[in-house]
Parts: structure tokens; C-alpha cells; sequence
């Protein structure tokens, strides 16, 4: 197949990239969002707000594997290309969203510290799950991604419960 007719099949680099990232954010190409998956059920019926976490940061280092390097392209491909920059902004407010939802049910759950209130759990969620992180800890230091799960646990977990 030709670039060429992969770009009349997308119409833009930005749309390309955007079907490849929501294809290795999933896993698959289930038309479901993720927050509506069997991972995320098993989040939600999970009583314990660490253990919660902790299955969070797992799914969240595996979706990262399989998606760092189309986040990394669109991220850098932005210096340079407005459709990517564009598209990067979709990604980070799509995050914020996704990280506002996990922070309000972890509110719901009644298990976090005192006092501590949404915006700052969405933003805590929001940096903590940046693909800089995992780029950083995984790509740059070579972390064992069970390495990388387990401290981003830890990290959530001690600045909000």
C-alpha cells in the first residue's frame, strides 16, 4: 500500500496518527473506550482505594507500552507540524477528562486523605500518567515496566490517600 492511498484513507498525518494511538491505547480496534472495559470494572468493584490504584497504574503502564512511541511522534511531531500540536492538545484534554472521572470516583470511595478535593486529584492523576514519565523511567532508565506499575502506584497513592 502506498503512503499515498494511506492519506486519502485518513486525509491528514494528524487523523493517521490519531486511528493509530486510539488502536494501541485499547489494545485493539473494540470500538469501546477503555473507561468502559472489563479493567475498568474491575477498578470500579474494587473496594479498596489502594488496591484501586494499584490496578490502575498496572493498566496504565501496559497501555503506555503499547502506545509511548505514537504518543512520543505526536508530542515531538508537533514542534513542527500545527495538525499534531493540535492533536497533542486533544490528547492531553482527553486525559484531563479520563483523569477526572478516575479522581471523582476515587473521591466517591471515601478513602483519601482529609480534605483533599478534585481538581487536585485530577491533576495528580493527570502528571502522573504522562507519557514523560513513562519515557523518562522505562525508555530513558530502562525500568521494568512492573517497576515502573508499581511506583507510579506508590506515587498516586501517597499523594492522595
Amino acid at each position: 500500500m502506498s503512503a499515498e492511498s494511506i492519506y486519502k484513507g485518513f486525509g491528514t498525518k494528524a487523523a493517521l496518527a490519531k486511528a493509530v494511538f486510539d488502536f494501541v491505547i485499547a489494545g485493539d480496534d473494540e470500538p469501546q473506550p477503555v473507561w468502559r472495559r472489563s479493567e475498568a470494572d474491575t477498578i470500579r468493584a474494587e473496594p479498596d482505594v489502594r488496591r484501586k490504584i494499584l490496578l490502575y497504574a498496572r493498566g496504565l503502564a501496559e497501555r503506555q507500552q503499547r502506545s509511548a512511541k505514537v504518543q512520543i511522534l505526536i508530542r515531538d511531531g508537533g514542534h513542527t507540524d500545527e495538525t499534531l500540536a493540535a492533536l497533542w492538545r486533544q490528547l492531553l484534554a482527553e486525559r484531563l477528562t479520563g483523569m477526572t472521572m478516575l479522581g471523582r470516583h476515587l473521591i466517591e470511595s471515601g478513602q483519601l486523605r482529609e480534605g483533599i478535593e478534585l481538581d487536585e486529584v485530577r491533576d495528580v492523576l493527570w502528571t502522573c500518567t504522562a507519557v514523560e514519565l513513562y519515557e523518562l523511567l522505562v525508555v530513558e532508565r530502562a525500568w521494568p515496566l512492573d517497576r515502573y506499575a508499581d511506583w507510579i502506584g506508590q506515587a498516586i497513592t501517597a499523594a492522595l490517600v
